[in-house]
């Protein structure tokens, strides 16, 4: 899977559409979609739950910060600074989506 690790450097890894269905299939991971309510509903990957408010401060006080995260939005941008914010209040593993869902959908055939 290390191949599809692009950034090493931040706090946080990216992770290219490809290793993370690896990773998802390996480590579980929790995944969060920190898209719009409506294209959250309109398709997302399995388990992902959606980002709000109220689901950031109850993972940054009482999440398992031992938790594998990976983290997606549209196109890989909005995602980093969210898995900034999560690693900065000490989640050890935490993964933004290269390329975002568009990337997810592309790679996985998704409709």
């Amino acid at each position: 899977m290390a191949q599809g690790v692009i950034n090493t450097k931040m706090k946080y890894k990216t992770i290219s559409a490809e290793d993370s269905g690896v990773l998802i299939n390996n480590v579980k991971p929790m995944i969060l979609d920190c898209r719009d309510l409506k294209d959250y509903k309109a398709g997302h990957i399995e388990d992902a739950l959606h980002v709000h408010e109220g689901l950031k401060e109850s993972l940054v006080k009482r999440g398992d910060k031992e938790k594998t995260l990976l983290i997606y939005c549209y196109y890989g941008h909005a995602s980093e600074h969210l898995a900034e914010f999560f690693a900065d209040f000490g989640y050890k593993e935490v993964y933004s989506l290269a390329g975002g869902y568009s990337s997810w959908k592309e790679k996985h055939q998704v409709a």
